[in-house]
């Protein structure tokens, strides 16, 4: 099945109840400016109405993520929700995903984001295991983690999306198998499954660099990613993105309007939007986020792509997928200079094991998805 997503929503809400060690996203643990905040979003929501392209008006997804989203109180998210529906249209079917902790799931909750129109949930479980949660430094205990699914599933809301991260240094082998078995009979339709990464200026980046964690081991992430792929394939389970799985064509709608270069609109500070001309990046700082909105700014740097640019992107997040990326296309739109080039680089990588070709598609193969970005960076086009 080729989906054809339509434009998106993105909307960040910077707040947590506590810092994961690995997490690198923008937020902060006190709540005291949340107010000042979420007007500032109201009213980017205005600033921001006539950015999408107008030749496809209808908002087919909405995703609510951050930071931690389910902090906010029912009433801010359907404040949220319909500020939106005042500027946009929406389709019949939208999707409306709300990332949640799992200590934060309640059954009055889950029926509060469904009455608001939340019909998607996704969950950050991480690890079944309470000393590896307590290790990333995560709010919610393995007790949380083993019942929050059940929960959401009781109250109403089917589609729930989990995720997992695998390659840290505490996941054995036997407790990564446990911790799929779990999640894969729990009742979800759709897995997002990452690979631990230290990014900089993080607790572990330091922790690792002050000697008081071991660092992660890449070929043991890739032994657990091997797993992975084995483990859904015998469960009938899609590997449509490098890091996504599903079942019953259950795809992630949103995240696919990003694989697929759809244009959306990112909503609050660090967030990001495309247009399908230019990328643009709101300001990474909630005080000046406000301050800038408030004046009737938005607080954003803007990237216009070059055709190269545009090329790129296409082939890094086209390869991601089960779609892949489309030779035919590609000379539509670039040209043949671009095609001809894919077509002989391309050739090298078939016989390396690493691509697959059917028709004018190639894909990555089983192989191939353990170097997913080596490839892509052997398919840029560099000027």
């Amino acid at each position: 099945m080729y989906l054809c997503p339509m434009q998106g929503i993105y909307i960040h809400i910077p707040f947590c109840k506590q810092a994961c060690h690995y997490c690198d996203f923008h937020f902060s643990t006190s709540l005291r400016h949340k107010k000042p905040l979420l007007q500032a979003l109201h009213k980017e929501i205005e600033l921001r109405k006539t950015y999408l392209p107008t030749n496809n008006t209808s908002i087919a997804s909405i995703y609510f993520g951050g930071g931690t989203p389910s902090l906010l109180s029912i009433a801010e998210l359907e404040g949220i929700l319909n500020s939106l529906k005042k500027y946009f249209c929406f389709t019949a079917d939208i999707e409306i995903t709300l990332e949640a902790n799992p200590d934060d799931i309640t059954a009055e909750k889950v029926l509060g984001w469904k009455k608001a129109g939340v019909n998607r949930l996704s969950i950050g479980v991480q690890s079944f295991f309470e000393e590896d949660l307590l290790w990333m430094n995560r709010a919610h205990t393995a007790n949380h983690a083993k019942t929050c699914i059940d929960i959401a599933l009781q109250s109403g809301i089917e589609n729930i999306t989990a995720d997992l991260i695998y390659g840290y240094p505490l996941l054995t082998d036997a407790k990564w198998e446990s911790n799929m078995a779990q999640m894969l009979c729990s009742g979800i339709s759709h897995l997002s499954a990452y690979s631990l990464t230290v990014e900089p200026k993080t607790a572990l980046a330091h922790q690792i660099k002050k000697g008081v964690s071991p660092a992660p081991l890449p070929e043991k992430a890739a032994q657990h990613f091997e797993m992975l792929m084995a483990t859904i394939a015998q469960k009938g389970w899609t590997h449509y993105e490098i890091s996504n799985f599903c079942k019953d064509e259950n795809y992630a709608l949103h995240n696919t309007n990003y694989w697929k270069n759809e244009a959306y609109l990112g909503l609050g500070p660090s967030a990001h939007s495309y247009n399908g001309i230019a990328r643009q990046w709101n300001v990474a700082n909630n005080a000046k986020y406000v301050s800038a909105i408030n004046n009737e700014k938005i607080p954003a740097e803007i990237e216009t792509l070059s055709p190269a640019d545009s090329f790129n992107e296409y082939i890094m997040t086209g390869l991601r997928t089960m779609w892949g990326i489309d030779i035919d296309f590609i000379n539509q739109k670039w040209g043949k200079p671009y095609s001809n080039y894919i077509t002989t680089e391309a050739a090298l990588l078939i016989n390396d094991g690493l691509l697959h070709k059917n028709g004018s598609m190639y894909t990555l193969t089983p192989k191939g998805k353990l170097l997913a970005d080596y490839i892509a960076s052997e398919l840029f086009w560099v000027e």
